[in-house]
């Protein structure tokens, strides 16, 4: 410990009389460890921090699944067998998100409700800041209203009324009864997909609850202590088998339930993205140590007399070592204490920006697993980039650096700095490769076919008070009223509107042709369902494929999309046939509408999957109290959007609009991982890439000036300007090109790791390669000509004068 303490103070003393070259070292470590402090500080709260529940493992999502496997969410018939069957979970409840509005203060506004179903806070362990849950019979319809507020809301609304409990609010015109507030950093909350402004009661009818086919509902579960999830979800595939028996219509064919754990459902494909980019961050630093290490290697040559004459003393080659060492993680360490308050710093401005990017962003912080991370990452820089110079420091030649003629040469320590050269363009080829791959994917996805036409579309959500606007005449009125104002305006090209747009969950159901016997083969099938109305095919850029559009006479009637009538027809033609949808059917669920057109098919859940077979069902009496109105204009949207908010308002002024943006900003917004991705990445490859040409110019600078005696006396033997120039261009070039070929091969051994995460193009992509290979070779190049041109300008007369 001594020895080691007394290298510590010699460091700093070393540090203090080179000031400038500490601070270059420093630097370069500073912004790699801060890029690594700030990807790992993201990744410790969405992936390795548990969620912010009391025994989060055991904490699970509940889904349908289709049959086609694919997770869908739950209809509340099945939830409620499942609920009554399953003896692996404490509990199950059933839980959705709307929007409402807030009425009685004089201007409507907005607010998101989290609807939850009994028992729902007791599985997720949720307490109240002030006052208590529901209770079980407030889940009963017709029960007695009661809100939760969360804590936003009671202080920005209620002005954090410490007395609020009983208090009575106004949403939708209906009166709520405050029971309790929810903490500032309310877990429930933490994966939401929306900022919850109050919580209520999931108060469903009887037929609501009956319902097997309207598939509008999520699920949470808790697994008891002794049981586990492999467990439960064999007990949950029988519960699904025998149910199939029971009603094949709904629960047979391939239908069943699927358990995700919490965790996984939260964090989503985030998980792969961000552990990618974790990857690519730590390539970055290694970049960084190899920059670091060529210019400890300049530092070490430079005290060669200093380090013989030491060794001359007595000193043995292990003191020499660890004292070279403990001076590079003294470096490191400094670099490390200035890189987290980089990433402090980073994340600190950019906080807001990440909740549009990621799950758990507001749980993003500096704890002590990010402290010691740090704290590792500098160690382990410092041993990295000082190790090599230590060593070939360790292998001085006494006489030849005592010798009073001993001189600078330019090829002392030369192989080690050229791999150290390789390696930088090895590693910032990787990192340039995934970049423009990930680029390409997301031009790729932003200019993928999506069904319809999203240029010069604007679209706002209305959702009406159920107090005033009770029975369907009152709905139907005002819908009717609104287009009509909406389509008068200047520059308004058509205008419609659905309950659900494209890339926003919606309802799903079965499908059942005219005819169809149970057990046959075909004549039903899973369809998305859209409530529209006339004018929204034209707003939205839908073709039209066969038939005819819904017209304003109609009664009851179905378009369908091409996958839908191949689904349920197969080759017959659809137009004039007639098919159910038993959960808009009545209670018989016999009612028949006749398909009058096919559509094109659209994407309806994310620009990578394939589009999913969709019927729009259109009735002259719109029984619906939410819908999105699609307004396509010949001017740009947003021009429009104040004009069509205050046509609603003329109708009715206390009506709140929600969601006004452009139909592009919504494809946008299912883009965010991909943005997110590639802006994280094309940050690091263009770091990696400014750090790997630093280092050939320095590496270069090194050997011209080393050499500068053997430059001499070559141009007074003849040599010409452009043999200098090819001689240090080619010094440069051959590691460059070294590092290019080890890059190729490493990027295509890492392209597996991106199969996941492209669209559009293959993570190995030869054209992709070769680009970046040939960008690689011209920055190489680049950084070789100041040293090529500094060579060239040597004065021999001057340099031989000197020697």
């Amino acid at each position: 410990m001594r020895t080691v303490l007394t290298d510590l103070r010699h460091a700093f003393r070393v540090m203090s009389r080179t000031p400038a070259f500490a601070a270059a070292v420093v630097g370069v470590l500073a912004l790699g460890i801060s890029a690594n402090a700030t990807m790992f500080s993201i990744v410790n709260a969405v992936l390795l921090r548990p969620l912010p529940f009391d025994e989060p493992d055991r904490l699970v999502r509940v889904f349908t699944r289709m049959p086609d496997g694919d997770p869908f969410e739950v209809a509340p018939g099945k939830f409620r067998d499942w609920q009554r069957d399953a003896r692996s979970f404490e509990g199950m409840a059933m839980y959705r998100f709307r929007e409402l509005a807030l009425t009685g203060t004089g201007t409507a506004r907005a607010v998101d409700a989290g609807v939850v179903g009994a028992g729902f806070f007791e599985i997720v362990r949720a307490r109240p800041a002030l006052g208590r849950t529901f209770h079980q019979d407030e889940n009963t319809l017709g029960a007695h209203r009661a809100v939760i507020l969360s804590d936003g809301f009671w202080k920005t609304e209620l002005g954090a009324d410490p007395g609020v409990i009983g208090r009575t609010v106004r949403f939708s015109d209906e009166p709520f009864t405050v029971v309790g507030v929810m903490p500032a950093r309310a877990t429930v909350a933490s994966w939401a997909p929306m900022a919850v402004d109050v919580w209520l009661p999931l108060a469903l009818s009887d037929e609501q609850l009956a319902n097997r086919q309207n598939h509008n509902q999520r699920a949470v579960a808790r697994l008891k202590s002794d049981v586990g999830l492999a467990s439960a979800r064999s007990e949950m595939d029988a519960i699904a088998a025998r149910l199939a028996r029971r009603f094949p219509d709904t629960d047979g064919g391939g239908w069943g339930a699927m358990l995700t754990p919490m965790q996984d459902s939260i964090v989503g494909e985030s998980r792969t993205m961000l552990l990618m980019l974790l990857g690519a961050v730590g390539l970055v630093l290694l970049v960084a140590c190899a920059n670091v290490g060529n210019l400890l290697f300049t530092r070490t040559l430079s005290r060669r007399k200093e380090i013989a004459i030491r060794s001359a003393l007595g000193a043995e080659r292990r003191r020499v070592f660890q004292q070279l060492l403990v001076e590079a993680v003294v470096l490191a360490t400094v670099g490390g204490a200035i890189g987290l308050l980089l990433a402090w710093a980073t994340l600190t401005a950019a906080s807001s920006r990440l909740a549009i990017y990621l799950p758990r962003a507001a749980e993003v912080s500096i704890d002590g697993r990010v402290l010691l991370f740090v704290l590792a990452v500098s160690v382990l820089a410092g041993v990295l980039a000082g190790t090599l110079p230590a060593l070939r420091a360790g292998r001085a030649d006494l006489t030849a650096e005592l010798s009073e003629g001993g001189r600078e040469n330019g090829a002392i320590g030369i192989r080690p700095r050229r791999a150290l050269i390789v390696c930088e363009v090895a590693l910032s080829l990787v990192l340039l490769m995934g970049a423009a791959v990930i680029v390409q994917s997301l031009l790729a996805l932003r200019t993928t076919a999506t069904g319809f036409n999203p240029a010069n579309v604007l679209t706002m959500t209305v959702r009406l008070s159920e107090a005033r606007y009770a029975t369907t005449a009152q709905r139907t009125s005002f819908f009717d009223a609104t287009i009509r104002r909406i389509r008068a305006l200047p520059g308004v090209e058509a205008a419609g509107t659905i309950d659900d747009l494209p890339f926003v969950p919606g309802s799903g159901q079965l499908l059942v042709r005219e005819g169809y016997v149970k057990g046959a083969a075909s004549g039903l099938g899973g369809v998305a369902v859209r409530r529209i109305t006339p004018g929204y095919l034209r707003a939205l850029g839908i073709p039209l494929v066969q038939g005819r559009d819904i017209r304003e006479t109609d009664g009851d009637v179905l378009l369908v999309s091409r996958d839908a009538a191949t689904l349920v027809w197969g080759a017959d033609d659809p137009i004039g046939r007639r098919g159910r949808l038993p959960l808009l059917s009545g209670p018989s669920g016999t009612l028949l509408r006749q398909v009058v057109g096919v559509v094109g098919d659209v994407k309806q859940h994310a620009l990578t999957e394939p589009s999913r077979a969709t019927v729009y069902y259109y009735s002259r009496e719109r029984d619906w109290s939410r819908a999105t109105i699609v307004i396509r204009t010949s001017t740009p949207p947003t021009t429009l959007a104040r004009p069509a908010v205050a046509a609603i308002h003329a109708i009715d002024p206390e009506q709140p609009v929600g969601d006004v943006r452009t139909m592009q900003d919504l494809l946008d917004s299912t883009l965010t991982t991909q943005r997110f991705s590639a802006l994280v990445l094309g940050m690091f490859a263009g770091s990696g890439l400014l750090l790997a040409s630093i280092g050939m110019y320095a590496v270069l600078s090194y050997i011209v000036r080393g050499r500068s005696r053997e430059i001499g006396i070559r141009t007074a033997l003849g040599a010409r300007a452009s043999d200098v120039i090819r001689m240090v261009i080619v010094e440069g070039m051959s590691p460059a090109l070294i590092g290019i070929v080890a890059g190729t091969v490493a990027a295509l051994a890492a392209a597996k790791v991106l199969r996941t995460l492209v669209f559009g193009i293959s993570p190995s992509d030869p054209l992709t390669l070769a680009a970046v290979a040939a960008t690689l070779a011209a920055v190489a190049l680049l950084a070789s000509l100041v040293p090529a041109y500094r060579a060239v300008r040597l004065d021999p007369v001057q340099i031989l004068r000197a020697d």
